[in-house]
């Protein structure tokens, strides 16, 4: 996944990483859902030093579990989704998948909230399903 490039709907907003994802998690949760406007949200957890981010973001200050704030940035000309910092996860952007140019090269590795899932959906072969975040995340 090195060098992978995405952005938003418009182009404002675009972005290179430069790592590989620590993680890749369809979230499930509620806050999700409304902010992807679908069922799930597909993430990939990155090193904040590894996304080179170009364009100005807007941001919504979410609360997730945890208490603590999460900031929900997005394209403020189209309104795509581009990614997550949240303070209970310090030096990781949580970037959503489908602002990517190409999502061939994402499989999801775990699946969390799934007390939320759409009961249509189809859980990931190997992916690991927790009602919550998993231990250790």
């Amino acid at each position: 996944m090195r060098d992978q490039e995405g952005g938003c709907l418009c182009g404002a907003v675009r972005y290179v990483l430069k790592g590989e994802p620590r993680g890749i998690v369809i979230c499930h949760c509620t806050h999700c859902q409304k902010q992807s406007g679908s069922a799930f949200s597909v993430n990939l957890l990155m090193q904040e030093n590894d996304v080179e981010l170009r364009g100005e973001t807007a941001f919504f200050v979410d609360h997730g579990d945890s208490g603590l704030p999460s900031y929900r940035h997005f394209c403020p000309r189209c309104g795509s989704p581009i990614l997550t910092r949240s303070e209970n996860m310090p030096s990781v952007a949580i970037v959503k998948a489908g602002s990517l140019d190409s999502m061939e090269a994402v499989h999801p590795q775990v699946e969390i909230y799934t007390d939320h899932a759409v009961g249509w959906f189809t859980p990931v072969e190997r992916a690991p399903r927790f009602t919550r975040t998993p231990p250790n995340a």
